[in-house]
């Protein structure tokens, strides 16, 4: 290979990487706009403890547990590398990875991708969780689940090899291995820790407990959809000038018509123009098209990015109506719009056919079953020894004073019990 055309590559990748970062801002923005003024600094201190843990338990062991290098008749569900990294001999050659980026480089772009599970997590159970567990959580399930689902697919495992020689479960970037790991582990936080305060009357129904800072929410979303310019374009692992290009046309207008999708339907529904609705609804179609965004046409990706428009204003009434208490979102957004992105890619697109819905199908339970067990019994674990949920006080009061011991806006304070 042409050490230019190497080079091209691997300062994408670099590129996608850093993009890939900056994604945790908008996670962060995203959250802290649609939660109350009083819990900020709690969740500014879990989206940093995420991305600064994550990457060392990466670093420790979770890389080697997701690329372990399976051997040839293995089960292809659990192998283990060994402990830390280092550079194998043409880790800085063409000869690695075809010549799509270097080896510290696929290092630091798994990395990044590896904390977002967790973070998602992190908006699903704002406001009333205990900051302490919550890092136990996260070690485990960034350190561990993470990265054994992954092997399945990315690192050579049994998902990838479904159909023998056929190939088998089709995952581009992450739409199950991703954003559904993260949202089995949400939904079976916000299971147990129950709604906030105030979020269900004595009537059952839902109360809206609105965020302090729309401006930023919407800020989040705008640096999410720019992130997702390098979660799915680094995902073409290197920089080819027509896969890649591909993939950012398909995820914009999947973006687009996921947000346009969300606000027509929310709009007929509730005869207003809701603006969280809509923001969400562009996330959702960024989920959606994560897991096929070069395998699809842009008709397919505006297909797919109204469907899961849709599935955002379903998916959030049905949340709702299972008592269940979410406050940005993540379950409808990542976990089934995951779904439906996952299995977009037996329906639509070059791969497309009954046999690769079922794949999909497979992966999606096989996800589901591990993530959900093993989210269960860390959170259940923690739940009956230290306890996961702030006292009443401390809910009610905010948990930046009771953690924390400070103030987001120090000038500016408001009650907001």
């Amino acid at each position: 290979m042409d050490a230019g055309l190497f080079t091209a590559n691997n300062v994408w990748m670099m590129v996608c990487t850093a993009l890939v970062f900056f994604m945790h801002m908008g996670f962060a923005f995203l959250e802290i706009g649609l939660t109350r003024q009083k819990n900020t600094i709690n969740i500014l201190f879990k989206n940093i403890f995420i991305i600064t843990v994550g990457l060392l338990m990466y670093y420790i062991g979770g890389f080697n547990l997701m690329y372990p290098g399976f051997e040839e008749g293995s089960s292809g569900i659990l192998d283990f590398a060994g402990f830390g990294i280092g550079a194998p001999e043409n880790g800085m050659t063409p000869d690695y990875a075809d010549g799509g980026y270097t080896w510290w480089t696929d290092f630091l772009f798994q990395g990044m991708f590896a904390a977002t599970a967790a973070t998602i997590v992190s908006g699903a159970v704002a406001e009333r969780i205990k900051i302490g567990p919550f890092m136990i959580f996260t070690i485990l399930y960034v350190g561990l689940v993470y990265p054994i689902v992954g092997s399945w697919q990315w690192g050579g495992g049994f998902l990838s090899t479904l159909g023998g020689e056929d190939g088998g479960f089709y995952d581009f970037a992450g739409s199950t291995l991703v954003h559904s790991v993260g949202g089995w582990g949400a939904l079976i936080a916000i299971y147990l820790l129950g709604a906030r305060i105030g979020k269900f009357g004595e009537d059952g129904k839902p109360k809206a407990i609105p965020g302090h800072s729309i401006p930023m929410a919407t800020a989040g979303v705008l640096i999410l959809w720019l992130g997702w310019f390098g979660f799915n374009g680094g995902s073409v692992l290197s920089a080819d000038p027509a896969t890649t290009s591909l993939v950012l046309v398909t995820t914009c207008l999947a973006a687009a018509a996921g947000g346009v999708g969300s606000f027509i339907l929310s709009t007929l529904l509730y005869k207003n123009y809701d603006l969280t609705m809509f923001l969400n609804g562009i996330l959702g179609g960024l989920v959606g098209i994560t897991a096929g965004a070069d395998l699809m046409s842009p008709t397919e990706s505006v297909v797919i990015g109204l469907i899961a428009g849709a599935i955002i204003v379903l998916g959030v009434a049905l949340i709702d109506r299972l008592k269940l208490d979410d406050p940005v979102g993540a379950v409808t957004v990542h976990l089934i719009c995951g779904i439906w992105g996952t299995l977009a890619v037996g329906i639509f697109g070059s791969m497309a056919g009954m046999d690769q819905f079922l794949y999909q199908l497979a992966g999606v339970g096989a996800a589901a079953t591990f993530c959900s067990l093993t989210a269960f019994l860390i959170i259940f674990a923690l739940k009956k020894t230290v306890g996961i949920r702030v006292s009443k006080e401390e809910e009610l009061e905010g948990l930046d004073l009771h953690e924390h011991g400070m103030d987001a806006y120090a000038d500016f304070r408001m009650n907001q019990h």
